[in-house]
């Protein structure tokens, strides 16, 4: 006879281990093409006349688990292998080698109009694509209204897909693959082809979905959308992991990634903080002080929303340059920008600074922010942008944090003084 503490320790665990479950398994995939030398060389093969192809491998070992509820961005350069990873997860690409297991029902936007049939209208795409999904035709009759109410691609929705734009199929697209809240949500780049309107709103329907506990993958090139939505990233070079965590550190990775030349280097340092600071250039030019000072001209780490601060920043010179820009950003607690200039744009470029030479900057502006906490990003370069010469670049350059001393209470991340105007009876 079975013991019923027995049955009752194994049934717990079992529904723990479902609990816990990831949503998204990814173990050792790898994916390899093969490239032709001829025209017929495909043939000769499948007629044993040798091998006529270079192997060219687009993913190598890739793993990695999503957990249920959470939000993981996939970013890298293009070539890196992004898109075919999300083929893979979402079976419309096999794997050379390895496993794909997904515990529960994907909506997926990849490709631009993939899925749809340009000679179907709008309409009857969605009751095809429905169909595909496993919904019964009412079910399908029911979501119809919100499809083409978020989709406001108005009377196109009952013409042909072939007669849309881009910008149109995204729409449709996108409000199909969301219709109905899914368990698992995959977003490849498409939504950048749609307008500025259609992203915000697209990317208010995520965090939504996000918030009521929806597993999403988004893959994406813009570092602030990646910073936004997800609560980890994942960074892919030549078809590798580089890089799996906070999407702050990632971004930053993958920032310094693409600036990197010959002669530059990338490091990441562990602060006292427990945040990982990323420093990258070719060392010709340093940072060596930088300090804020609030309205009072004292050293200070919080500072009132809208007080009058100066930032001071002290930059020494390892090598004889042309020219040397300063640029600095303040990023919020995401890693999102909400301001960034430099000397170039300021017109105050040094030119020729000599080996040695030392320079001050103090740069004094109104701390126009939301109460929370920010950071400094310094950039020192050549010209416009670091993508040309990095001297360096260095993220956590400084943390403050904004406190709300004596304005009225509001929400946001920017202190924009209201006059309002009240008129009636």
């Amino acid at each position: 006879m079975v013991c019923p503490q027995l049955i009752l320790i194994k049934l717990t665990s079992d529904l723990l281990c479902l609990i816990s479950f990831p949503m998204i398994q990814v173990r050792d995939i790898s994916k390899t093409y093969k490239r032709y030398h001829r025209k017929y060389g495909r043939i000769a093969e499948w007629l044993g006349l040798g091998s006529h192809h270079d192997p060219v491998t687009v993913l190598q070992d890739i793993s990695f688990d999503v957990a249920k509820g959470q939000s993981v961005g996939i970013t890298g350069v293009n070539g890196a292998g992004k898109s075919t990873l999300l083929k893979i997860i979402t079976g419309t690409t096999r794997p050379s080698s390895g496993v794909v297991k997904v515990n529960g029902p994907v909506s997926a936007l990849l490709e631009l109009g993939m899925g749809f049939h340009p000679e179907f209208t709008g309409r009857q795409n969605c009751y095809m694509s429905g169909q595909v999904h496993g919904f019964r035709t009412k079910q399908i009759e029911a979501m119809i209204p919100e499809i083409a109410d978020f989709a406001e691609i108005g009377d196109y929705f009952d013409q042909p897909v072939r007669t849309y734009s881009s910008g149109m199929q995204v729409r449709l697209a996108f409000a199909l693959a969301t219709a109905s809240r899914p368990a698992i949500l995959i977003v490849d780049e498409a939504l950048s082809v749609g307008d500025a309107y259609f992203q915000h709103k697209s990317f208010d329907r995520i965090r939504q979905f996000r918030a009521e506990g929806s597993t999403i993958l988004f893959v994406s090139h813009d570092k602030s959308a990646v910073q936004s939505l997800c609560d980890r990233a994942i960074l892919l070079d030549n078809g590798m992991i580089i890089k799996d965590g906070n999407p702050e550190e990632v971004t930053d990775f993958y920032n310094a990634l693409i600036a990197k030349k010959e002669n530059t280097l990338v490091s990441v340092t562990e602060l006292a903080n427990g945040r990982k600071q990323t420093v990258s250039g070719t060392g010709q030019a340093a940072v060596t002080q930088i300090t804020l000072f609030n309205s009072k001209d004292e050293p200070a780490e919080y500072v009132g929303v809208g007080e009058q601060v100066a930032l001071r920043i002290r930059i020494q010179v390892h090598d004889d340059l042309d020219t040397l820009v300063l640029g600095y950003g303040i990023k919020d607690r995401l890693g999102q920008f909400m301001f960034g200039t430099n000397t170039w744009y300021t017109g105050q470029v040094m030119e020729n600074p000599v080996k040695g030479a030392e320079y001050e900057f103090r740069i004094c502006f109104p701390a126009l922010l939301g109460v929370g906490n920010y950071s400094i990003v310094t950039a020192l370069t050549d010209r416009e942008t670091h993508l040309s010469t990095n001297y360096e670049w260095r993220d956590l350059a400084l943390v403050f944090h904004v406190v709300n001393m004596d304005k009225q209470p509001f929400v946001g991340c920017s202190w924009i003084a209201p006059v309002i105007t009240v008129s009636g009876p």
